[in-house]
């Protein structure tokens, strides 16, 4: 066949189209991006002085815990110890006095043991006064017996006095009720101060976490009236907030807990570091060993997870208000 011959191509065929290109679809949201700005100035002011008060919080709720084991300590030892003091004077005989002021006490009901102090010990409690290497023989220093009870018991302390006077010439009887009443009276009122200080303290943190949290939202502003106008939910708004400054709650309080936990620790092994000196036993008995149990631990991590919830609680209402606001002003 000819190319005369081949028939004519048709002026109606329809050419076949190109192939239409896709347009890039936008990348998803991935799980956990939040719409939220992470970090900003307001966000880290609000980590600096939620973990102040925090610290300050805690510090106040160890000290209390302190003093009050010490004045539990203090009342458990008065319950099991009584002091003999026999006074030297001439013609006194003193290793007799101590055997018969011992014979004395353990004749009553509940006294389980005398122990007399020897010179070294007796120079170690005076050493804080009269400074080291006291020469005893030439001082008058009276001997100390330590009449140790058993638990629960309450001797006649009375009928005690009255027969040591009698059997024992120079001796007395120190049940220290009037001391430790005065010291456990003034332990008890230091945790009534320092619960009423930390009771403030926490009023304080409170006061201080909504006005920063608010302060940090009024930098966020922008962000919930656009959700808001685009479409979002009021709910899911106030949750991608709660969660974004219940983190930074987490941080601040985290923290202060954190640090006044190391500082309790760190005043602990000093304390018991310290022991062996005279300076130490005093403070020691005074204060305890500055080292808190397990409930007052358990009592500062509450703590921390009181301020962080108390944050995301207040973001959560704030942003909850704003909203409302903003509904109102569009039916206006």
């Amino acid at each position: 066949m000819t190319d005369d011959e081949k028939p004519a191509e048709s002026k109606d065929t329809i050419p076949m189209p190109k192939p239409i290109k896709s347009k890039p679809q936008p990348k998803p949201l991935r799980s956990g991006q939040s719409i939220v700005p992470r970090e900003t100035v307001a966000g880290t002011a609000l980590i600096f002085v939620i973990g102040i008060m925090t610290f300050l919080a805690c510090l106040t709720l160890g000290a209390v815990s302190m003093v009050n084991s010490s004045a539990a300590k203090w009342q458990n030892d008065i319950s099991r110890e009584v002091t003999i003091q026999i006074r030297p004077f001439d013609d006194l005989e003193m290793e007799k006095a101590i055997r018969d002021a011992s014979r004395v006490a353990l004749t009553f009901d509940g006294v389980s043991k005398v122990t007399a102090l020897n010179d070294v010990e007796t120079a170690r409690l005076l050493e804080p006064w009269l400074g080291s290497d006291l020469q005893l023989e030439e001082l008058p220093v009276p001997r100390l017996l330590t009449v140790t009870l058993a638990d629960g018991a309450k001797p006649d302390f009375v009928k005690m006095r009255e027969q040591l006077e009698a059997q024992v010439p120079g001796s007395t009887l120190d049940d220290h009720r009037t001391w430790v009443d005065r010291l456990t009276t003034m332990a008890l009122t230091m945790v009534a101060i320092g619960t009423t200080v930390f009771l403030l303290m926490m009023a304080a943190t409170v006061t201080t976490v909504i006005f920063a949290t608010r302060g940090a939202m009024a930098g966020n502003k922008d962000v919930v009236d656009v959700l808001h106008f685009v479409g979002a939910d009021s709910k899911f708004i106030s949750r991608e907030f709660q969660k974004h400054f219940l983190i930074l709650g987490l941080k601040g309080a985290a923290c202060g807990a954190l640090g006044a936990i190391i500082l309790f620790i760190i005043l602990g092994l000093w304390s018991s570091s310290s022991l062996a000196t005279p300076e130490g036993d005093q403070i020691s008995a005074l204060f305890g060993t500055f080292s808190l149990s397990w409930s007052g631990y358990f009592w500062m991590i509450a703590v921390l997870i009181i301020v962080a919830l108390l944050t995301a609680v207040t973001s959560s209402f704030t942003v909850q208000r704003q909203v409302n606001n903003l509904q109102n002003y569009k039916r206006t």
